[in-house]
Formats: structure tokens, sequence, C-alpha cells
């Protein structure tokens, strides 16, 4: 007779990674919760509705996601673009809005779209995290200025525990201490503070089903198609770039085409459960990453399922959460956000003029508009121009002088020829010198990129020939050449 089998148990290391990924999951739920009720006010739903919509997302993206550790829930900025709809016909068109916006993620993400992240300079990104800082900072200042003296009191004991903490242990992380000593201290000093509970209705209860009240029809389809585009494309880029954010500070890769359709799969059920959108949330990933030490989906799991929890059973434990304490978790979260590298005086000498104006741009656009598409947007398309007008001034247009007065007068084009170099390329030949002589242009050192590159080289060849030279160009490379046969009798 054979004894059974001992049951098997995880090595100790597994239970540490369980543990410290449940913990990292508990703490990013408390730090969602106010910032999701605070923004349903932005997008005009109610701050259940949103907290249901956030917890479906939260599930689904843990299990979908291309992107482990990474928190989506209903959104700042895209509360934002839902709002003036919201206003002007109704929460009714919120839910046909989101499914559509769900939709074209879809579609995004299987279109293998996603990769486009990837011409988002550096300095727009470094922009961004820290527009992002700032922003995350800003929106706690209310909460402890012209609260009174407690209030400061509250907000100082737990930044102190939530920035102190770490140095002694991280066995347990140190908002989830701050949070649980701020309600300690309030409860047993009777002091009368800011709660979660002041910032919206915690009824206890579970979801249900989003209802349909608006018509099938052309009318409808012209009033959400576009806040669907700005809820599609604002929660995409805002995710894709937290995606890549992640990437740099984990050391790992993401699969960005899946976290694009999975955010529109996530959009649609929360939509159905809830009627609000929502994408990365950046402040509240480095929570989990940075501050719980999260890496893997097993975190964003258990914020989801802390946030069910907190909302359905322990509303009641929620609310008595002082809004102070919530906010020094917040700040800490501010200043590990900020890239700190990239605004010190060392850098700023170091880093060449354009990459640091585009990444100044960023921040004020972000930080003025409050909305980081827009400044991520009007950063980038900045610092291509910058670019541009440096690679520009790389092409250089070089003239030999013939060896005999019937020798062919040689030109040497180097460098990229595109829309920004090839507007001037014909002001660089010397027309009137060399009348009458035969001349070579030698393009062996230079690369035609685009039609307008073409048609430069057509109008030096006609004045050229306006003034009796016959021109002759040499050394396209394969490409170049291709190109410039396919356009050359059409611009």
């Amino acid at each position: 007779m054979h004894a059974a089998p001992a049951k098997r148990h995880p090595p100790q290391s597994a239970w540490r990674l369980y543990w410290r990924e449940t913990l990292a999951g508990v703490v990013t739920a408390l730090a969602l919760v106010p910032e999701v009720i605070s923004f349903s006010v932005v997008s005009g739903v109610d701050p259940q509705a949103a907290l249901y919509a956030s917890i479906t997302m939260g599930l689904l993206m843990s299990i979908l996601g291309g992107r482990p550790a990474m928190v989506t829930a209903a959104a700042g900025s895209v509360a934002l673009v839902i709002g003036p709809m919201t206003r002007a016909h109704g929460v009714d068109y919120i839910f046909p809005a989101v499914l559509l916006a769900g939709v074209i993620q879809v579609l995004f993400g299987l279109s293998r779209l996603a990769s486009l992240v990837r011409y988002v300079p550096r300095s727009v990104m470094l922009g961004f995290v820290n527009a992002l800082g700032i922003l995350i900072f800003m929106a706690q200042v209310p909460h402890v200025l012209d609260q009174g003296s407690i209030v400061l009191v509250v907000f100082a004991v737990a930044l102190l525990l939530t920035w102190l903490v770490p140095k002694f242990t991280t066995a347990v992380p140190s908002p989830l201490i701050a949070i649980t000593v701020a309600v300690a201290l309030v409860g047993v000093m009777g002091w009368q503070v800011p709660t979660v509970a002041d910032s919206g209705q915690m009824a206890p209860g579970l979801w249900h089903f989003t209802q349909w009240n608006v018509p099938f029809s052309w009318q409808t389809f012209t009033i959400i198609l576009p806040t669907a585009l700005s809820i599609a494309f604002v929660g995409l880029l805002e995710s894709l770039l937290t995606a890549q954010l992640v990437d740099e500070k984990t050391g790992t890769r993401s699969d960005k085409n899946r976290e694009s359709w999975a955010l529109g799969v996530s959009n649609m059920a929360a939509g159905a459960y809830g009627g609000v959108a929502g994408c990365a949330m950046i402040g509240q990933t480095v929570v989990n990453i940075d501050i719980g030490r999260a890496r893997t989906r097993l975190s964003t799991a258990a914020a989801a399922l802390t946030m069910l929890l907190l909302v359905s059973v322990l509303s009641g434990l929620l609310a008595i959460i002082p809004m102070a304490s919530l906010a020094a978790v917040m700040v800490v979260v501010a200043i590990k956000t900020v890239d700190w590298q990239s605004v010190s005086p060392r850098t700023w000498q170091r880093m060449p003029l354009p990459e640091s104006l585009a990444m100044v741009v960023t921040v004020v656009i972000t930080v003025w508009s409050e909305n980081l598409a827009l400044g991520v947007g009007i950063g980038a398309v900045i610092a291509l121009m910058l670019f541009a007008r440096r690679v520009a001034n790389a092409t250089l247009v070089q003239r030999q002088a013939p060896q005999s007065p019937n020798a062919p007068v040689q030109y040497t084009v180097s460098g990229p020829l595109f829309f920004a170099s090839s507007h001037a390329l014909a002001e660089e030949f010397d027309y009137e010198a060399d009348q009458g002589r035969p001349v070579r242009v030698d393009l062996s050192a230079a690369q035609i990129w685009d039609a307008t590159t073409v048609a430069a080289l057509n109008t030096v060849a006609r004045n050229f020939r306006k003034h009796g030279c016959s021109v002759h160009f040499s050394g396209l490379n394969a490409r170049s050449r291709l190109l410039r046969s396919r356009l050359k009798n059409h611009v």
C-alpha cells in the first residue's frame, strides 16, 4: 500500500510574491477609489457607476491586457472629453459613445497600429511624465489647503509614514500603514475631517446592466462620434505611453497591440456595467509598481477585487478614510512620477535646446489644459518640426569648379532630401556661373524621401536648361531611383 503523496505547497518565495502582489493591489484600490469618484463628477455620472466600471475594467485588463501590473480604470483624461457631451445631451449618450470608442480601440489593436507610439520622442515622454507628476500634486492641494490645522496634521503624519516606512521595512506597503494610522488617529482623537464619504454616494450594493435610452438613429451617431473618437484616442495614447513608461521602469516589454484591443473590450464591458470609459491610470500604476513593488497581473486583479469588496460590502469602512491621508499617498506618487534627472541643471546644460524646448512645451500645455493627449500631441509635433529643421540643415550642396573650359561642372549633394530640406534645394546651384556648360549632380551621398524632393530636382533640371545647360543626375540608390522614376513626370 502506497502512502498518499504529500501535498505540495508553493515555495516560500512564491508565497512572498503572492503576498506582495495582493497588498500592492489593496493599496492601489485605496488610491483608486477617491480618484474615480472625483472623475465621475467631471464626466457627469453617478460615482458608483464609475466605480463599478473601474472594477469591470480592472478585472478584464488583468486577464486580457498586454502590460502586467498596469492599472486601468475610469480616468480623468477620458472624463474630460465625456463631460461636454454629457452637459449638452445628457448621460444617456455616454453608453453608446463608450461602446463605439471600444470598437475603435479594438480595431486599432487588431490592425497593429499601436507601434506608432514609438514615434513619440523621449523628450515628449519626459514632458508627459513630469506634467503628470505636477497634475497629480495639484489635484491633492484642495484636500489639504484651507481645510484647517487638523487636516494638515493628518496629512503630515500620513506623508511621513508613506515616505519613511520603506526605509525600515517593505513587508507591508507604506501607504496601507499610513492610511490605517490616519483612520485610527482621527477616530481616537474624535477629529472631524473630510473623508471619502464626502466625495460621493457610497451606498452598498452590486452593479447592474446599463440601460440603452437613446434612439438608434443617424442623429445619435453624429452626437456620439466626436466624443467616441476622443475617448478612443485619448485612452489609447495615455495607455500606450503609460505602458512604455512601465516598460522602462521594470525593464520588461509589453504587447501594446494586445493592450489596445483589450482596452477596447474592457471599455465596452465597462460601458455595459457602468456607462463610463477609462484607460491606464499612471499615478495609480506608479503606486502599484513603485510603492507596492508589483510586477504581475495578480496585483491589478487584487485591486479590482478589493474595490469590489470596498464598494459592495465594506463601503462603511471605505467611507471613513480621511481624504488627507490619500492626498499624502498621492503626493509621494507625484514626487516619484517626476523624472528629476531630466530637470537637473546638469542635464539642461548638456541637453540639445530643441529637445528641452519640446519637453517644456509638453509640460506647459498639459498642465494648462489638464489634457495629457493634447500636451503630448502638441509636444510631439513641435519635437518633430525641430528635428526636421535640424536634419534639413545637414543637407549640403558642394560645387567643384571645372578643370577646363569645356569640362562639366560637378555638384555633390549629401544628406537626407525631404520636404524640409528640399524646398531651398534649387537655390543652392549657381545657374548664372554655369551658363551653357554640362552639369553633373552626384547624389550618391543623398537619399530621396518624398515627392517634394523629386519636384525640387525637376526644378533644378529646368533652371539649368533655361541657362543652356545639359544636366545629369547620378549616384541614385535603388530606392531613390525608383521613387524619382515614378514621380518625375507627375510633380
